[in-house]
């Protein structure tokens, strides 16, 4: 892993700092601008776009209000167990703290009960549920230094400082499911069925939300028309977009009384029955 993470003697202790996982592109990107935006510094994790999360710091940096709140990127395959424990350390060597963890990469690639192996579950478990869970792991040890010390912080803060924070970026198909992606959804199921287990076995320390977005963001399996229909196909007549799933993860960052739970926000989808993954639908093939 190369972190980029040389202690910085200008870091704001005083602003909270957030981990983004793969936010160099897409609703990761989103979600690490709209944090900023509210005062968080944040820490831009990517795996091979280091151009595009470099990309993300610039307009972290010109829309980030004027408080002093720095950024920095982070390299990490999270299918690697050495390099996902370092990150976390790493985060805090640069920053000086962590106070949140949001886990937005994830594996997504095709497979079926048919072309189903082993090799294709370990590559989703290890990238989207073991490494939410290592990092849920070592955010917890670090929060807990930081009481042990007796100040709450590296500045200082009284121990009424807010708990530590993960949020876990689930999917509504798990609530509505159905055979496509076959590895990766039985990745994100394990994930939900972890963020409950984690939020039991880290509070009161640590808080641990799920969100689950519908369809977001178009895709290669998509043409532009095809994501537009799709994006209607709920009971609100669209489906999530990236600034509402933002939000959402805002808030449940900032909302000391939600843990153990994971909020919707997909317009609905969860609702409705769809027998196959909107990427392999047409648009009237729907109920």
């Amino acid at each position: 892993m190369s972190s980029h993470s040389e202690p910085n003697p200008t870091a704001n202790l005083s602003a909270p700092v957030v981990l983004v996982t793969g936010a160099a592109k897409r609703l990761g990107r989103e979600i690490a601008l709209t944090l900023a935006k509210h005062g968080w510094q944040v820490a831009v994790h990517y795996r091979s776009s280091k151009q595009d999360a470099m990309n993300t710091i610039a307009d972290l940096a010109t829309n980030t209000p004027a408080t002093g709140q720095k950024h920095h990127i982070f390299q990490c395959d999270l299918a690697d167990e050495a390099a996902t424990r370092a990150l976390v350390p790493s985060v805090i060597q640069h920053f000086g703290r962590l106070d949140a963890v949001v886990n937005s990469a994830a594996a997504f690639e095709y497979d079926s009960a048919q072309s189903f192996s082993y090799s294709t579950l370990q590559k989703h478990m290890s990238s989207n549920t073991g490494a939410a869970i290592l990092l849920a792991q070592a955010l917890h040890a670090h929060i807990e230094q930081r009481q042990i010390a007796g100040d709450g912080s590296a500045k200082g803060e009284a121990l009424t400082t807010p708990r530590g924070v993960v949020v876990n970026m689930l999917d509504q198909k798990l609530w509505n499911q159905n055979p496509d992606f076959f590895s990766y959804t039985l990745s994100k199921a394990a994930l939900e069925a972890a963020n409950t287990m984690l939020a039991m076995a880290l509070a009161p320390k640590m808080r641990v939300v799920g969100v689950a977005p519908g369809l977001t963001l178009t895709s290669t399996h998509l043409t532009e028309a095809e994501f537009t229909a799709m994006h209607k196909l709920s009971p609100l007549g669209q489906s999530s977009t990236a600034g509402d799933v933002a939000n959402t993860v805002r808030f449940a960052l900032e909302n000391q009384s939600i843990t153990g739970t994971t909020i919707l926000v997909d317009g609905g989808q969860h609702l409705m029955r769809f027998e196959r993954d909107f990427s392999m639908m047409k648009p009237n093939e729907h109920t």
